[in-house]
């Protein structure tokens, strides 16, 4: 399984939902969305569910849980996710950027580490706020990817992470992705911009240490992600996939030769912005 933060597979923290989220977080969320008997609640990007799980768990009464995800088949996971826990929601498939929901449909709204892969923010979160009725709260959590911190004891390894970057910003400019790296800390200034109001800035650090000669699935992970690149990379991106690859398997020899002595740490963190929706 690949850690949560891990600058040498990905350029986000794409794999978020799926692996961070611990007790604490899931109660920041219940705290701010302040969910009562009879609201509804959207999760827009919901992935496999995890998220109306936890939430379940808690068990407040009568409360409507509703998901939505652009990708069909990560609805149908949810719905048999929530299923299996014998807990109650409902899931849609549809645009962040254009909800399949009714205008003020929902007491409250929360999205967490979507808006980093949507080019069009501003849309998502006019839509966030169409969807809340006033005076509803809206939750939107963000790392910025743009601040992400690694630091290793080899030198090799130092050069893997370097080129890493290059190579996850040569291959987005390629692909002509032009999302926001840094979308965490802008999302306050787009709630004003949409009449939402700003509330409270919540930091969440999401981490990943390793002490120790690392696992060899890890560095297996770590080259399928960069090898997948190659179907449909241009030149320049092919030639540093081969300058990456070539780092990376020396960064791995200087793992294994430290053993006890290895050491490697990433950092990066979530932004939680917590509005209410003025919209009259």
């Amino acid at each position: 399984m690949p850690f949560p933060v891990d600058a040498l597979t990905s350029p986000t923290l794409k794999h978020l939902r799926e692996q961070w989220w611990d007790d604490d977080f899931t109660a920041f969320l219940a705290e701010t969305l302040r969910p009562r008997a009879g609201n509804r609640i959207l999760d827009v990007g919901c992935g496999q569910g995890g998220a109306e799980v936890r939430l379940g768990r808690l068990q407040i009464s009568q409360i409507a849980l509703h998901g939505v995800d652009v990708k069909v088949d990560e609805v149908i996971a949810a719905a048999h996710e929530v299923a299996a826990h014998n807990q109650r929601a409902r899931f849609a498939a549809g645009d962040a950027c254009r909800l399949p929901f009714a205008s003020r449909s929902f007491d409250s709204t929360f999205c967490v580490a979507v808006l980093q892969h949507i080019a069009d923010v501003t849309s998502a979160i006019r839509e966030f706020a169409r969807v809340t009725r006033p005076g509803g709260r809206v939750i939107v959590v963000e790392p910025d990817n743009a601040a992400r911190y690694a630091y290793t004891s080899s030198p090799n390894g130092q050069s893997a992470f370097r080129l890493a970057a290059e190579l996850f910003a040569a291959a987005a400019i390629a692909r002509a992705d032009n999302t926001d790296a840094a979308i965490g800390v802008r999302v306050p200034e787009l709630f004003a911009s949409e009449g939402i109001e700003p509330l409270d800035v919540r930091i969440f650090p999401v981490s990943h240490i390793q002490i120790g000669e690392p696992p060899d699935d890890l560095w297996r992970l770590r080259r399928q992600a960069v090898e997948a690149l190659l179907p449909t990379a241009t030149a320049a991106v092919k030639a540093l996939v081969q300058r990456y690859l070539t780092a990376l398997q020396a960064y791995e020899a200087d793992a294994r030769a430290g053993g006890a002595a290895f050491f490697e740490i990433q950092n990066t963190l979530l932004f939680a912005t917590v509005g209410q929706n003025s919209e009259s």
